[in-house]
């Protein structure tokens, strides 16, 4: 007998080749161990043992049932595994679209889709070795196909990949004339963009597509994507947060096409949120990292020149931060450290020269900005310069 591999990772089964016909007491030994086997019995296994070995027809089988279930659960929302099979060229794209966008009827579907799917993927991998698995490999195939275009979907979104697909559904309309030739290499103004007649734009777009769902979903990836490095960036944005997740909740409530549009206006509007956040820093003066400490430090009801001596706080303190952590190998590791790092934030925020005013700021509010800072800090540098502002143009 060859000793199988041990499973690991999205290895879930072993091949065990018996060349002297010991299976019988194999499978009893195999239902001890891994299942509620009773080492007392003797022969075949005995109540409630569980045998987690299966013949190549039982792999066959389950295999089978597996893909049956992705069909079907197509199948029931209007979509069709066999078109994906069965056509090619511009009959298959359509299938293979119409199925992306049956999956992505809510995050639920969607879901549960991915599920079904990557257990036909274990289970032929389990079938790799069975001559039998080739009759199954189309469906494989087919189910493969609609599976990494989703992930795809997730990995490339970006607007303006949105965008270019909402236009293409009304590019066949669009009949070009010649005319007089416009002056070339001509710059336009981008400030005199008129965005709200462009958001109307995308807006009549959307509702002539087809594909209402899938577009959804992946603009929510790209929020998504987008809201993560904001919130890493500044602990303070979690607002953001829930504001998305309350549209997310009422888009998985009801399933129409008024909701659906209303929740792509919403996601639209919330997108230019998140822009209008991530120029703030401009605004303001200041970079993304500054932005962050700043945010922190900054109490309603000042006046413009308080606001400007709190920037200026939170410019010196970040700089004597990064000089400081910059000597530091893994400074959250040791309680030492970590004090090192408290002391100095509150004596920098304490100090009449640099700190925080005094007259707008108790002993009791430097302690809690200080605190605030702190833990800010030991989360968004584990290294200076930090990971979280790499990306950020300074």
């Amino acid at each position: 007998m060859a000793r199988a591999n041990r499973i690991n990772g999205d290895k879930n089964n072993g091949l065990i080749i018996d060349y002297c016909g010991i299976l019988k007491n194999l499978r009893k030994a195999l239902a001890t161990f891994t299942g509620t086997g009773d080492t007392s019995r003797t022969g075949g296994l005995g109540p409630g043992e569980l045998d987690p070995t299966r013949t190549k027809e039982e792999l066959l089988e389950e295999l089978k049932q597996a893909i049956g279930l992705v069909s079907d659960f197509l199948s029931e929302r209007k979509a069709s595994l066999d078109i994906i099979i069965n056509t090619s060229g511009f009959e298959r794209n359509k299938a293979i679209v119409a199925a992306k966008e049956a999956v992505n009827e809510n995050d639920e579907t969607r879901k549960k889709f991915e599920v079904m799917c990557r257990e036909v993927f274990i289970k032929f991998k389990a079938c790799l070795t069975i001559s039998g698995v080739n009759t199954y490999r189309n469906q494989y195939n087919a189910i493969n196909i609609i599976y990494k275009s989703l992930q795809k979907d997730i990995e490339q979104a970006d607007i303006s990949d949105i965008i270019k697909q909402l236009h293409e559904i009304i590019d066949e309309s669009i009949t070009v004339t010649q005319g007089k030739a416009k002056e070339p290499n001509k710059s336009y103004d981008i400030s005199k963009i008129n965005f709200k007649k462009l958001h109307a734009e995308f807006v009549h777009d959307f509702k002539k597509s087809k594909e209402k769902n899938t577009i959804v979903q992946s603009l929510k990836s790209v929020i998504e994507k987008k809201l993560e490095q904001l919130i890493q960036r500044n602990p303070l944005r979690t607002d953001f947060q829930e504001h998305y997740e309350k549209i997310i909740d009422e888009y998985n409530k009801e399933k129409d096409r008024q909701n659906i549009e209303a929740t792509f206006e919403a996601l639209l509007k919330f997108v230019q949120e998140l822009d209008e956040e991530e120029s703030r820093a401009v605004r303001e003066g200041l970079d993304e990292e500054t932005l962050a400490i700043y945010d922190l430090l900054v109490k309603p009801d000042l006046k413009p020149q308080e606001i400007q001596k709190i920037k200026k706080v939170a410019q010196g303190l970040l700089k004597t931060l990064k000089g400081k952590l910059k000597d530091m190998y893994k400074f959250q590791d040791k309680e030492p450290t970590r004090d090192a790092v408290k002391v100095l934030i509150r004596n920098f925020l304490w100090d009449e020269k640099t700190g925080l005013p005094v007259e707008n700021y108790s002993q009791n509010d430097v302690y809690k900005k200080a605190e605030a800072v702190f833990y800010h800090v030991f989360r968004a540098y584990p290294t200076v310069p930090s990971p979280y502002y790499a990306s950020v143009a300074n």
